[in-house]
């Protein structure tokens, strides 16, 4: 999901000077797909970039020994990509450009590198371009045009855990498929996860769906038979779904922050993505514990987030988009820690007013339990100490794979149909 890059999260000097960014620099990054395909194309980004971005050239590979988060590709695997037969493009403010398919067979699961070389770089008064800065994989930059080159290297060499420009990659579909778009926040986003491990809720969910193993180490070439010990097995209809993780850290329901608002972002994020099928919405955890701790501004918090998400299954509904609703998982923290600042017993009231809402019948299509799945049965108000990364709010990888077992496969056969009204 694109985002504007904060100033912490903008790469360091030199590749980054007073009104330009990423001047004569090649950026490799590499990406974990969904469903495999024949060919693909990718989706550049400036949605966020105050003056366009003048791409220079791009191209495609298989990374090394099909790893995330490397600087190096498999001999003989880069293609260049074009846009409408040109080797590069000028992106307008606020929009992205679409590659021209290239034929490239990919499987399921597998990692892709994408390199992009900034002759330029992107010139902005305050430094503006457009990123996704919760990647959790490593990615690479360097001086010069090194496009094509198998390693990245030089001097200037330098790794992030950010994603710069790119917006997704579509790949051809030879069957009937579809997607589930994810809305939500650093929870869904992967924070707690282990960066170039893939081991994000919705990395495992996609395994899941796949029936075969996470890629739970940085190595995804040989996925194993995924145990079925969740609600529901993997059949051709969940191998046939597409997951598109949809999320930004810190993002909220009712207000701007680290990108748009969800109530605004689900039009691009959700409905105007090709094949999506299905919506499923976690979120809110952040606009509740934003909001003022006394009970007016809480009881204010409550309202307007149930209010926001009837408005989006109206949405949804009204274009045959079914919605899947996610219970708000638990963020107190014991008495004697000030380690989240979110803890607080009015915010825990609001937390189980949204989430008895989420669970009322029919307030949407189907709902998963996250926060039955995580808490602790002893104090329900927190994560289970099993699955608390350390900061009562987000998950470590277990708790991960719990969420994505907790989702009931079935869901989809339910749904496939859609909905209308």
């Amino acid at each position: 999901m694109p985002q504007l890059t904060e100033p912490a999260n903008l790469p360091a000097a030199p590749f980054n000077e007073s009104g330009l960014v990423f001047p004569n620099t090649t950026l490799r990054q590499t990406l974990h797909l969904s469903l495999g395909g024949p060919s693909l194309r990718i989706r550049i980004s400036n949605a966020f970039g105050n003056t366009d971005l003048s791409l220079t050239s791009a191209a495609v590979g298989l990374p090394t020994n099909g790893s995330a988060g490397v600087p190096s590709i498999v001999p003989g695997s880069s293609q260049k990509l074009t846009f409408r037969g040109d080797a590069g493009f000028v992106i307008p403010t606020g929009s992205y450009v679409v590659s021209d398919p290239v034929e490239m067979d990919v499987e399921p699961q597998s990692m892709l590198s994408v390199s992009m070389y900034l002759q330029s770089g992107q010139a902005s008064p305050s430094n503006a371009v457009t990123s996704h800065p919760g990647s959790r994989t490593t990615s690479w930059f360097a001086f010069g045009d090194q496009l094509e080159v198998g390693n990245v290297t030089g001097g200037s060499l330098q790794s992030v855990a950010h994603w710069y420009f790119i917006s997704s990659i579509e790949t051809l579909q030879s069957q009937p498929s579809s997607a589930l778009a994810i809305v939500g926040d650093s929870i869904t986003d992967g924070r707690g996860s282990t960066t170039d491990a893939n081991n994000r809720w919705p990395d495992q969910l996609l395994a899941r769906m796949q029936g075969t193993s996470s890629t739970s180490t940085n190595d995804s070439s040989s996925p194993t038979p995924y145990p079925t010990n969740g609600t529901g097995s993997a059949t051709a209809l969940t191998k046939s779904i597409a997951v598109l993780n949809q999320a930004a850290g810190g993002n909220r329901v009712l207000a701007d922050g680290l990108g748009p608002n969800a109530f605004s972002r689900i039009d691009r994020d959700v409905f105007s993505q090709p094949g999506v099928k299905y919506m499923m919405i976690f979120e809110g955890v952040n606009d509740i514990g934003t909001a003022a701790t006394d009970e007016t501004s809480q009881q204010l918090v409550g309202d307007r987030l149930i209010g926001a998400f009837r408005q989006i299954v109206v949405k949804a509904h009204g274009l045959g988009f079914p919605v899947i609703g996610c219970t708000v998982t638990p963020f107190s923290a014991p008495a004697n820690t000030t380690v989240q600042p979110y803890s607080d017993p009015e915010r825990e009231k609001t937390r189980q007013r949204v989430n008895n809402w989420i669970k009322g019948e029919g307030n949407v299509d189907a709902v998963v339990d996250f926060d039955a799945a995580v808490r602790d049965p002893n104090t329900p108000d927190q994560l289970s100490a099993l699955y608390n990364s350390g900061d009562y709010l987000h998950l470590n990888p277990e708790g991960y794979r719990v969420m994505a077992e907790t989702v009931d496969l079935g869901i989809f056969e339910r749904l496939q149909e859609g909905v209308w009204g």
